[in-house]
């Protein structure tokens, strides 16, 4: 029976107030298959999207499909010359990981909407994937690295246009350990309140 949208639901605010990111280098294998990965990218595409314009994509990067990326990275890093510890951080994020959804905000140009708040839509994709797979049972975590702000390697690995951003990289797989809680912002210090 569905629930009223208005009605308390505690266990999901429960879940809300405890849940945690868990590091992608903890993330092993089982990754979901295709069919119960589905009702997560379903989860994510009921975000918040001003004007319905559907200013994003998912592509759904499986253990191939990683290890190419993890190929490539090496090799754009190698084209630029960065430093050992770039380029292994920038391969260990595909190389490792058991499955990652790349969410691209793709905007969309119109004069009623802002493009920021497109991008504020694409960064809700990401949260809404990452908690969705956490909810699902699943250890997830959202990466970005230096590459989802090359260029070059976007377009090459993964189709994107010169208008196209990375928002980021979902990983999600089987949680490998449980790390502890980090210490969360004082609402002492973020919160104020306006009452005129």
């Amino acid at each position: 029976m569905p629930v009223n949208p208005a009605t308390p639901n505690p266990a999901v605010m429960e879940f809300l107030l405890s849940r945690r990111s868990r590091p992608a280098k903890t993330l092993k294998a089982p990754a979901p298959t295709r069919a119960e990965l589905m009702p997560i990218l379903e989860a994510a595409a009921r975000t918040p999207d001003h004007g319905k314009l559907e200013p994003w994509r998912m592509v759904v990067l499986e253990r191939a499909a990683l290890e190419r990326l993890a190929s490539m990275a090496e090799a754009r890093a190698r084209a630029l010359g960065a430093d050992p510890e770039r380029t292994e951080k920038g391969m260990a994020q595909f190389r490792d990981g058991q499955l990652a959804v790349a969410v691209i905000e793709f905007p969309v140009l119109t004069d009623k909407f802002p493009l920021v708040e497109q991008t504020y839509s694409a960064g809700a994709v990401c949260l809404a994937l990452l908690n969705a797979a956490l909810a699902s049972g699943w250890g997830a975590n959202w990466l970005s690295g230096w590459l989802s702000h090359d260029a070059e390697f976007c377009a090459e690995a993964l189709g994107m246009t010169p208008q196209e951003r990375v928002a980021g990289f979902i990983h999600i797989a089987t949680e490998g350990t449980t790390p502890p809680d980090r210490p969360r912002p004082d609402l002492q210090r973020v919160v104020t309140w306006q009452s005129d």
